[in-house]
């Protein structure tokens, strides 16, 4: 990357006579079966496999010969799993799913690509951690009964977010040296988005997610409404970060209402981005959000 009962009491004493009490204590240690708990969609431990899936194939560049053999596996786990070209990049190749629908629909994305420096990069929340969110998100939106006439979901994993070589801070033009996935995917697919949701660094122990500055208003409230429905608000913010060029901002300038999920405190540039600083916990908190979050845009 660059720059989640007292009319009943009553009724239960009448019908249990003596044992009322008793049963009563019962009851209230199990809990009421009327309160509704959040939901609980998305499978923690396999996205977390699946961070590690990646990071044990070590740094993996755009282009890789060991990048290409992952990709591989990725779209065995995504519906209707297949690559997409990156015009003038043909090492490069976009992986992506699809839970047909009707268009304009939604994009759930991440990157899949790392640094090419420093050696030695795993990138398990640069990289990993997001890619993994997308694909359990997948899998949890397929099982996830969907009404009639709802939206495509297409879940894509971009190759070439990171430049391939490193650019001297005061001459960077990230947009147009990086993001070589998310740019051709916008322009091979006009019209087709509706709103698009990016996971970069949410993976971290102590996640936190302000808005990032460029993300949409709109948008970023409903992520955060998906986010008290399952019990995940307190991942999540109402106050903006930095300004972020990343994945999500080809498609903000298509026009496309657009949010990047992006903790910027993380050190997501160093060799200290290993599995030791991820958490399964942020995992879920981000995977039930998102899922929540497209399966209400998805019936709309």
């Amino acid at each position: 990357m660059s720059e989640r009962p007292g009319n009943r009491s009553a009724a239960a004493r009448r019908l249990l006579g003596p044992l009322a009490p008793l049963a009563l204590l019962v009851w209230v240690g199990c809990g009421d079966p009327a309160v509704q708990q959040p939901p609980d969609r998305f499978a923690a431990d396999r996205a977390w496999h699946l961070v590690e899936l990646q990071v044990d194939v070590g740094q993996r560049p755009a282009g890789s010969p060991q990048l290409r053999r992952l990709a591989t596996r990725l779209r065995s786990h995504l519906p209707g799993g297949h690559f997409e070209s990156i015009p003038g990049e043909p090492r490069l190749r976009n992986v992506v799913g699809t839970l047909p629908g009707r268009r304009p629909g939604i994009v759930v994305a991440a990157h899949y690509d790392t640094l090419a420096t420093p050696r030695g990069f795993v990138g398990a929340n640069n990289g990993a951690a997001g890619s993994a969110v997308v694909i359990e998100a997948a899998r949890a939106l397929r099982r996830t009964r969907a009404g009639p006439n709802v939206r495509e979901v297409r879940f894509v994993l971009f190759d070439g977010e990171e430049p391939p070589t490193v650019l001297p801070e005061e001459t960077a033009d990230f947009y147009h040296a990086g993001l070589r996935g998310s740019r051709a995917y916008v322009a091979a697919n006009p019209g087709r988005t509706a709103a698009m949701i990016l996971l970069d660094y949410v993976g971290g122990r102590n996640l936190h997610l302000p808005r990032e500055a460029s993300s949409d208003r709109a948008l970023w409230d409903r992520l955060l409404r998906a986010a008290n429905g399952v019990d995940a608000e307190r991942f999540f913010s109402r106050e903006a970060g930095p300004t972020i060029v990343d994945d999500h901002t080809p498609f903000l300038r298509a026009g496309v209402p657009a949010v990047d999920l992006i903790d910027w405190r993380y050190p997501g540039h160093s060799l200290a981005d290993g599995l030791d600083m991820l958490s399964r916990r942020s995992l879920d908190a981000v995977g039930e959000s998102v899922v929540e979050l497209v399966a209400e845009l998805r019936g709309e």
